[in-house]
């Protein structure tokens, strides 16, 4: 299947400020993914690790310090304005905060009407026409035209957000959390919709989240983050079977469960502070099983097939849970990769 985006080496750092002085915030380490045509990846880590960067910067909304986002054969980060303004419309969000991403003075008519009205495509009348026709699709009737966004509950913008979303036939939806902030009911509607949506339209989800069980329900394939680096990418079933790296795993461990036959290491420690990443492998201060050639260098890039992960303990063999008391803590028997 055609390959609709390509990330290659991507980063980003922000300037903080404070009193006492400037520090550099290292937000995306060097990020790269592929997401073909009609596929759903889902990208996936704790808060702070860069997800919602990582989605900016495929959107365009922020520049690189380093690296390409190519989005069907055009860098995007290269276009002119007039070019980025058309690429618009095959490009599209679902933002996290609908009641932010919502102008409260528009109507749902006016909402829905703006994408056509900014990209200057159809006439009044067939705006109008359209805007109908998206609030149907998404489930909110021709009724609901008239009404502003606090008239609406949770469920219903995120629906709106969709619908904007939707309004210009985009090949590329990147969805920021956009069923997090909702109920369990109201969620599975939602998420439930855009995979219909997606059948229908076949366009591309970047699905950025950081539920672990809404994400095997939407994604094709997962890339796990952790401090700013995606240290695993496979498909949903190698990812919840068969995880290689010890944070992919400590992630599924964490996921509530009735009954698991899962036997790893509970997750302690804080992520590290981006302004200053740890030397070596940006997991070792965390890890169970870290080892002294962690400490020291980053791990390599490990391929097995369409199976990637960035760690010292890959290999060949199924992946399992390791008895962190087996581990050498010498560089001898270390399995580098």
């Amino acid at each position: 299947m055609k390959q609709l985006l390509e990330v290659e080496d991507i980063r980003k750092a922000f300037v903080m400020r404070s009193f006492s002085g400037k520090k550099r915030v290292q937000a995306v380490r060097g990020v790269s993914f592929t997401l073909r045509q009609a596929e759903t990846l889902g990208l996936v880590g704790e808060s702070g690790c860069g997800k919602s960067t990582t989605g900016r910067l495929v959107l365009g909304l922020l520049r690189p310090d380093a690296g390409t986002v190519i989005f069907n054969g055009h860098n995007i980060h290269r276009l002119q304005p007039r070019q980025l303004r058309l690429l618009r419309r095959e490009i599209a969000m679902v933002s996290q905060d609908t009641t932010g991403s919502l102008n409260p003075r528009m109507t749902l008519q006016e909402l829905l009407e703006e994408p056509y009205r900014v990209q200057h495509l159809l006439e009044k009348d067939e705006r109008r026409q359209k805007a109908a026709d998206l609030a149907e699709e998404v489930g909110l009737g021709q009724s609901a035209l008239g009404k502003y966004p606090h008239e609406f509950s949770g469920g219903q913008r995120q629906r709106i957000a969709i619908a904007r979303a939707l309004a210009l036939k985009p090949k590329l939806i990147v969805a920021d959390e956009p069923a997090s902030a909702l109920d369990v009911s109201v969620q599975a509607q939602i998420l439930n919709l855009m995979r219909d949506l997606q059948q229908h339209n076949s366009m591309a989800y970047l699905f950025i989240s950081h539920d672990l069980p809404v994400v095997e329900f939407m994604s094709h394939r997962i890339a796990v983050m952790y401090l700013g680096e995606i240290v695993e990418i496979a498909s949903r079933d190698q990812i919840y079977s068969a995880p290689r790296h010890p944070y992919t795993r400590a992630l599924l461990d964490a996921i509530p469960q009735v009954s698991s036959g899962r036997k790893g290491t509970p997750l302690r420690g804080e992520i590290p502070s981006p302004t200053s990443p740890p030397q070596g492998c940006a997991f070792h201060t965390r890890c169970p099983q870290v080892m002294n050639i962690c400490r020291r260098e980053s791990p390599p890039l490990t391929v097995f097939g369409d199976h990637v992960v960035t760690c010292h303990l890959a290999s060949d063999s199924d992946s399992e849970y390791a008895d962190p008391t087996e581990t050498s803590d010498d560089i001898s028997g270390c399995g580098e990769a």
